[in-house]
Formats: C-alpha cells, structure tokens, sequence
C-alpha cells in the first residue's frame, strides 16, 4: 500500500512538471470552452476555414461557418487599420484572399451578446457568438505561411 502510495505521488510530480502540450482549438471547441468560462475567454492559438466574411463600421470579420449565427461559428473580428495592414501584407483585399484559406490566429476567444434590432434599435432579443479579436496583424497565420508569433 505504501509503495503504492508512493508510485502515484511520484507519477502525479512528473505528469505536473511535464510540459503541457501545444496545440491549435478548432472553432466548435473554441465556442464550448468560451461559453463555459464566459463572461471570461480562453486563449491559444485558433485554426479555422474561412468560409465567410463580412464588413461592418470599418471591421473585418472572418467566419468559420457560411452564416455568422451559426452557434458553432467562431468570427476573428479584425480593426479597419490591422485589416489595411493585411492586406498591404497578402497583396489583396482579405474577403478575397482569406476566403477559403485556413488561418491560425492567436490571441483569446471570448463570447459576446449580439442584440436583434428592430427600427435601428437594439431589442431585448439577443443571441451569443464567439469572437476573437485579433490585436496585432503578426498574430493572423495563413495555411503555407511561416508562423510569425
């Protein structure tokens, strides 16, 4: 019993001074992991399709899901000059040259309460999506593209 005591104890020292593993949260999970933790987010890095994209007040949106309402889309939510940046980066406007393309982005997924509008004003009807707003253009990756953060 004493031996066995020890051996779990000597087990559970090495599995907490291994290092953890370093891997890319797809959008379902992305989605999950924010709302369990919401109102707070989850960071790392997120691997998604880009199968959407949209323009909104001077932002760049890329979706992982043809309808941004989908509850397993996850949005990057990019700032009109990092979107500028970007595309000065790629040569081209990023709806055109993102869509389709895989992208890795870093930085912390967070859920965020989308009100419905009626007449220009918000009502009391909401729905939740999960975004990521991207805070550098260095932390946006391409599929084929050297990793830059």
């Amino acid at each position: 019993m004493r031996y066995a005591l020890v051996l779990s104890s000597g087990l559970l020292l090495m599995g907490a001074a291994a290092p953890s593993a370093s891997y890319n949260i797809f959008p379902e999970q992305a989605v999950m992991n924010a709302a369990a933790v919401a109102p707070d987010g989850v960071k790392g890095v997120f691997e998604l399709p880009v199968r959407a994209t949209g323009r909104q007040g001077g932002w760049v949106y890329l979706n992982s899901q043809q309808d941004y309402r989908d509850p397993r889309n996850l949005t990057i939510a990019i700032p009109g000059a990092m979107a500028d940046a970007l595309a000065q980066r790629f040569g081209a406007e990023l709806d055109q040259y993102l869509t389709g393309k895989t992208i890795a982005v870093r930085g912390e997924a967070k859920r965020v309460k989308i009100h419905f509008l009626a007449d220009g004003r918000p009502t009391e009807k909401y729905y939740y999506q999960t975004h990521v707003r991207l805070t550098d253009p260095s932390l946006l990756t391409v599929e084929g593209e050297p990793v830059r953060y």
